[in-house]
């Protein structure tokens, strides 16, 4: 006998931790699982956005705590999954989206720059995965893992713009996603990545600043750029039970533009 739809969806009694989840796209995705019923933690390595975080999730009536922490740093990571688990319980929910990029030609692009990004988009998320993981959903044999990756890793980029450790960084997100579903559907644990195409933020500003929204909207078939709403529906299919069966897959959230321009 079939599940009602609106069952499928329903968080109620889960706890999701997401890391960088105090602005853009972890912010959204973390308002979205909540909305959906879930209780939320968020971390990222300055109190202040989270405090401001938490209070915006709060008045929507959602269950929010926060934790500061960087997420690339081992002894950081651990204390985030264990001060987690005291305060709320087992996680169910991981999302992977703390992350960092760097603008500059190939040929000149700094080493501790190069660190950096590599140490936060990849470094971090496997230390998280590997701590929750362990702590909650191996144990447990159940689990829900969202990566946030980003269509530049699933094509290389066009000479405007230049990040060749970011566009690295997310080819190895969606290679990691792949893998660790594979070795960890044994545990009942789903891997999965959202791969977002433009979408405002305080990391895509300069961006959009350089090149214009117009212009980056003309690229997607659908003539418009990301919104405060368009990770939502596919952040909670991911997390939930509607998405049991899906698993080591990369979502293009980005308005047509992979389609047209494919890997």
């Amino acid at each position: 006998m079939s599940t009602p739809i609106q069952t499928l969806f329903d968080l109620t009694g889960k706890t999701a931790l997401v890391t960088g989840g105090s602005r853009g796209l972890g912010l959204q995705i973390a308002e979205a699982l909540g909305e959906a019923g879930a209780k939320i933690l968020i971390t990222s390595r300055k109190a202040a956005d989270l405090e401001e975080a938490a209070a915006h999730l709060q008045a929507k009536g959602i269950d929010t705590r926060w934790i500061a922490a960087d997420a690339s740093q081992p002894d950081e990571v651990q204390r985030i999954a264990s001060e987690t688990l005291h305060r709320l319980g087992p996680v169910d929910i991981l999302v992977n989206n703390a992350g960092a990029t760097w603008g500059a030609p190939a040929e000149d692009h700094p080493l501790e720059a190069w660190d950096k990004v590599m140490n936060l988009n990849v470094r971090s998320i496997f230390l998280m995965s590997q701590a929750i993981g362990k702590l909650s959903m191996i144990p447990r044999r159940s689990g829900r893992i969202i990566n946030v990756a980003s269509i530049a890793g699933l094509a290389g980029s066009p000479p405007s713009m230049q990040f060749i450790a970011y566009g690295t960084s997310k080819g190895a997100v969606v290679n990691f996603t792949r893998t660790l579903a594979g070795e960890w559907g044994r545990y009942g644990i789903t891997v999965n990545a959202l791969a977002p195409g433009m979408f405002p933020s305080k990391m895509t500003k300069s961006t959009f600043e350089r090149i214009g929204v117009e212009t980056l909207a003309s690229g997607a078939p659908l003539g418009r750029v990301g919104d405060d709403d368009d990770l939502k529906g596919a952040a909670v299919l991911f997390a939930s039970q509607a998405g049991k069966h899906i698993t080591g897959q990369i979502l293009a959230v980005d308005g047509g533009v992979s389609a047209v321009h494919p890997a």
